[in-house]
């Protein structure tokens, strides 16, 4: 009987979550993480301040790969799109899109760094200038420009301490 309701559970969930895909605005081309979705035409700069791209719905055609060859040209085409299809949520996007521009973090730079080879589950990053280690999924997280992986306990031997207090092992 658990089984039987535990399996109507799942497929419910599971319906429900078709359903709530499936009712995404028109002229959507991506949902943020957030649960927000994004009308621009281009991924770039999508869900900005909304935690990232969850879904992309839209695909990008071999023209848009093109239009980049030519800048002159293409430069004043792809703004003039963007407002013409979704001209009510054409307001909140560049509102988004130009807030956290003007906010730029240090922590927004880090996590736009390519990680450093290396690390995974179990290791810190230890920014070897500030001698602070950083727990495996954090923003700084092997994007420091001075640094290595190493066990906690091999960082803590040599005087590194946790950022902002926060030990990976409890």
């Amino acid at each position: 009987m658990k089984t039987s309701i535990r399996l109507m559970a799942v497929t419910i969930g599971l319906l429900a979550v078709q359903v709530a895909a499936a009712q995404a605005p028109a002229g959507a081309t991506g949902q943020c993480k957030d649960g927000t979705y994004w009308t621009g035409a281009s991924k770039q700069g999508a869900c900005r301040g909304h935690q990232g791209v969850k879904d992309w719905y839209a695909t990008t055609p071999p023209a848009a790969a093109t239009a980049p060859a030519a800048p002159a040209a293409a430069a004043p085409a792809t703004p003039a799109p963007k407002p013409a299809p979704t001209p009510a949520a054409a307001p909140a996007a560049p509102a988004a899109a130009t807030a956290p521009a003007a906010k730029s973090s240090p922590a927004s730079k880090a996590a736009a760094m390519p990680q450093a080879a290396g690390g995974g589950p179990g290791l810190v990053w230890v920014n070897t200038s500030s001698n602070v280690y950083h727990c495996y999924g954090t923003t700084y997280y092997g994007k420091t420009k001075e640094g290595s992986y190493m066990s906690e306990a091999d960082a803590k031997a040599k005087g590194a301490h946790a950022d902002h207090g926060k030990a990976c092992t409890q």
